[in-house]
């Protein structure tokens, strides 16, 4: 992974972290004296860890291996428009209409869905949300619950990403990094808060369907001897 590549990460997790901050804020203020804080905290580090845990084992495989297999993001772009489908259309009646009053065993659960996404081809996002919203979270929470996961896990990959690039970060490089964080940044705040609201309205079935049409796409380029 390249240094620009990972500068963009570091872009969407400070937007993240922007947008949220007064319940970050909240949170970090409230751990010595706040069960609801500490609830919160312990929620989230309890959903991060079987991520972390499949990324150590099988990040090096991953890169190496099922990143160099076109075949592999055809079939993962195919089956999580399926899945997005099968869920928006069978999934539990929500009990959970805020993030933030997720259970710890529901959280986990999400957790493990999130794992999914060592696999290229696969939203950890979409993973995450499709995940949330079978373990009982409408909407709306299942997507911040999603954001809210994505603020550690995508810290570490970050971290994990700069240590092996490292010796790359060549100071004649520094105007294309900037640039390449800063327009992260701007994307990701102008992106998240619309995204909530068209998912409250509309659901998933439209990013379903993209994710099987480029699938296929990519199926009908391979097929044709494209690469």
């Amino acid at each position: 992974m390249g240094v620009f590549t990972v500068m963009i990460q570091l872009g969407s997790i400070l937007a993240i972290v922007w947008l949220y901050r007064v319940k970050i804020m909240h949170v970090i203020a409230g751990l010595p004296s706040d069960s609801d804080a500490r609830r919160f905290a312990a929620m989230i580090l309890i959903a991060v860890i079987p991520a972390l845990v499949v990324g150590a084992l099988l990040s090096s495989y991953v890169k190496s291996v099922l990143y160099e297999t076109p075949a592999v993001y055809a079939a993962t772009f195919v089956a999580g428009g399926v899945v997005m489908l099968i869920a928006e259309r069978f999934r539990p009646a929500p009990t959970i209409l805020n993030a933030e009053h997720t259970p710890i065993s529901r959280a986990l659960g999400v957790g493990l869905c999130q794992m999914l996404a060592i696999v290229p081809g696969v939203s950890r996002s979409g993973a995450t949300i499709v995940g949330g919203m079978l373990m009982g979270l409408d909407r709306p929470a299942a997507a911040e619950f999603s954001f809210f996961l994505a603020i550690p896990t995508m810290a570490a990959a970050f971290g994990h990403d700069l240590l092996e690039v490292r010796h790359s970060l060549a100071p004649e490089r520094a105007a294309e990094i900037a640039i390449g964080f800063v327009m992260a940044f701007i994307a990701s705040l102008l992106v998240i808060r619309p995204f909530l609201e068209f998912i409250r309205r509309s659901g998933f079935a439209p990013f379903a369907w993209y994710r099987i049409v480029v699938g296929l796409a990519i199926v009908a380029a391979l097929a044709a001897g494209w690469r």
